[in-house]
């Protein structure tokens, strides 16, 4: 049986890597594609996959894209409201939301509304607003299925067994380029995006250092799991092999394994519940035949401590959180700011959002915390940037 779904950020990392999956599995039709501004990429995708409709963030860029394709059936959107367009066509099934930011929270929450399955790579989603999303999901009758590679292996391990019976989600984290530093004073921009076992984008590369994507995934996984986070556990496993780990009540711990590779956890979100073959990357043990693990450095890395704060306070706070992590890494690919101040812009934020509703909130009141903590994070960074 043919599936039909649209690809959000299909000329990223996640989106040219599942677009590998698909033609892999074979009956699934791109419906949908978009891009940010990459529309040399999308041109190329559009020709090849001939989806009904493409969505183009910036307005300038788009009407190039229209020009360019007009031989084409292809029909061009634009903005979030194309985004969320795609998000609720009627004849697609899938929404692989694979955007990066917040920007993916919208197009997600519609479509789940629009009753379609979610094959989610967009963390921020679940950060934001997770508690909206997940209860929107079970309303709806909507499945989601996790794309990143370790709620990926969480999601395999739990296949077959109960949720009541978890002790504890093991999270393993690379550790990023600076895992054996000591000191991160004088770290550069292009020491920084040099990621010693992900091809990933510049901000999630970023995150990666800094251990922030560490603590948007233990956000992420409260929430798809249903779990309490005081039995999340993170990890530092260098070699990147084991994904992810459970461990239950009986003592007995499952892992999932494979190489650093998001086609296999791409193809599982596509194909549930089945496995299909494929020539991928297999995975050598006696090649990776040295598993390590260590504790991650919580000072050296406080982004990571922030994050689990963040969702104990709960509320709109892990709102705050990412969105002034977006704007910090924003201006320190810009080399506006150092390294080091990615925590202190994120730590001021925090500090500054005063959430008054703690357990419940509505979708307006996360849109409009995202909206504050970004100007705040602006502000701070400008503020640095002038010192």
């Amino acid at each position: 049986m043919n599936k039909n779904i649209v690809i959000l950020g299909s000329t990223g990392s996640i989106g040219t890597q599942a677009l590998e999956v698909v033609e892999n599995l074979k009956n699934i039709n791109i419906v949908g594609l978009s891009t940010n501004t990459n529309i040399d990429i999308l041109e190329c995708q559009i020709r090849k996959y001939n989806p009904m409709y493409a969505c183009v963030m910036n307005d300038e860029k788009a009407n190039v894209l229209k020009q360019n394709i007009k031989d084409t059936k292809t029909q061009v959107l634009i903005g979030e409201e194309g985004l969320i367009k795609l998000a609720t066509l009627d004849n697609i099934d899938t929404v692989l939301n694979s955007l990066v930011g917040n920007i993916g929270l919208l197009p997600t929450i519609y479509g789940i509304r629009a009753k379609k399955d979610i094959a989610l790579a967009n963390k921020e989603t679940l950060v934001s607003a997770g508690k909206l999303v997940m209860k929107e999901a079970k309303n709806r009758g909507v499945n989601i299925y996790p794309i990143d590679s370790e709620h990926s292996a969480i999601f395999q391990c739990l296949q077959g067994n109960k949720h009541s019976e978890i002790e504890k989600i093991i999270l393993t984290a690379s550790g990023g380029p600076f895992r054996d530093y000591t000191n991160l004073d004088n770290v550069t921009l292009e020491q920084a995006l040099n990621h010693p076992n992900w091809s990933m984008g510049k901000k999630i590369t970023i995150d990666s250092a800094t251990l922030m994507n560490k603590g948007l995934e233990v956000i992420e996984a409260k929430w798809l799991f249903d779990i309490d986070v005081d039995k999340i556990q993170v990890i530092i496993h260098p070699q990147s092999i084991i994904h992810s780990m459970i461990e239950y009540k009986d003592s007995a711990v499952m892992a999932q394994l494979g190489t650093p590779d998001m086609k296999v956890p791409i193809q599982y979100a596509l194909a549930y519940p089945n496995r299909v073959k494929n020539d991928f990357e297999k995975l050598d043990l006696l090649k990776h035949n040295s598993l390590t693990f260590k504790n991650p450095n919580y000072e050296l890395f406080p982004c990571l401590k922030y994050a689990f704060e963040a969702i104990k306070i709960g509320g709109t706070m892990p709102c705050v959180l990412n969105a002034s992590n977006e704007i910090a890494v924003e201006y320190f690919l810009n080399s506006h700011i150092k390294f080091t101040d990615i925590p202190k812009v994120v730590y001021k934020a925090i500090e500054n959002h005063k959430d008054e509703n703690k357990l419940d909130y509505t979708l307006e009141e996360v849109l409009e915390a995202d909206k504050n903590a970004r100007k705040f994070a602006k502000n701070i960074c400008m503020s640095i940037k002038n010192m």
